[in-house]
């Protein structure tokens, strides 16, 4: 099944490159992604066990509803028409607060469905500050994906905490992915406002003391993030992959991006060490 959500950054495009770390057999691994956003890798494969996360917690809440009440969000989210004027009063309202969690789930998959380029995107106050997209027809409620997905989230733990709960969470054997906002390319092509504190430098380079911890206690892990990082991985193995990106103020500037692939997962079939 494919992910419900759009999502700035998704892995749709990577599946493939991401699951070829993996080691034969993967399938019966208890799994853990402290970054779901649209959680492309984990409704791929549908783990049997483990744990997702997310520090926002609309999207974690989102996520909820559809595991614990499929048909309430399917018929929340159904009553809302694609218009201009509708997009910029329910985002009003979303930005408000005070809805129930159905509500909250409801106006965030519209919202997702019929914004600018599936961006989630608030300001330094906390505000969703997306704008109207432009389609042809958007699918904003697909009932059979809503369902395969409610299916899927029962099998995993739910939570919204800091990444740092893999050290409790995460056991030798277990597979953990680790899709991180990337660090920036440039001033210019920042793009991590997924909540009002960002991802900044200093994240990273916990997120990578986290990952070392993991490494020394036998958990095996693949982390997906932007060139600039290489040098906290120092001594795992690297893939340079190209990924397409539709997100950037300038159209000419949107298409493949490299991106690199981490892991200290044995069995990857293209890898190149990064030199200690």
């Amino acid at each position: 099944m494919t992910a419900i959500l759009k999502w700035a950054g998704g892995k749709r495009s990577l599946i493939q490159a991401i699951l070829s770390t993996f080691p034969p057999g993967y399938e019966g691994r208890a799994y853990h992604e402290p970054f779901l956003g649209g959680g492309a890798v984990f409704f791929a494969i549908k783990p049997g066990n483990g744990t997702i996360n997310d520090v926002n917690p609309r999207l974690t809440n989102f996520y909820r509803i559809v595991r614990d009440s499929p048909d309430a969000l399917i018929e929340a989210a159904s009553k809302h028409p694609y218009n201009r004027e509708t997009y910029y009063r329910l985002r009003d309202r979303f930005n408000e607060g005070g809805l129930s969690p159905v509500e909250d789930a409801a106006l965030l998959l519209y919202l997702n469905k019929t914004g600018y380029n599936g961006l989630y995107r608030v300001n330094s106050r906390g505000r969703y500050n997306v704008p109207f997209g432009t389609y042809k027809n958007p699918t904003i409620v697909n009932v059979e994906d809503i369902h395969a997905a409610s299916e899927a989230l029962h099998r995993v733990e739910l939570r919204c905490e800091d990444f740092s709960y893999l050290l409790d969470a995460a056991h030798e054997g277990d597979i953990v992915y680790l899709d991180p906002p990337y660090e920036p390319l440039s001033k210019t092509s920042n793009f991590n406002a997924y909540s009002p504190t960002g991802f900044p430098w200093s994240e990273q380079v916990r997120l990578s003391e986290t990952v070392h911890e993991l490494d020394a206690r036998g958990v095996l892990f693949t982390l997906s993030n932007s060139e600039p990082v290489k040098k906290l991985y120092k001594g795992y193995r690297v893939s340079v992959v190209h990924a397409n990106r539709n997100i950037n103020t300038k159209t000419t500037a949107r298409g493949p991006v490299r991106e690199i692939i981490v892991t200290n997962i044995k069995n990857t079939k293209t890898e190149q060490k990064i030199p200690l």
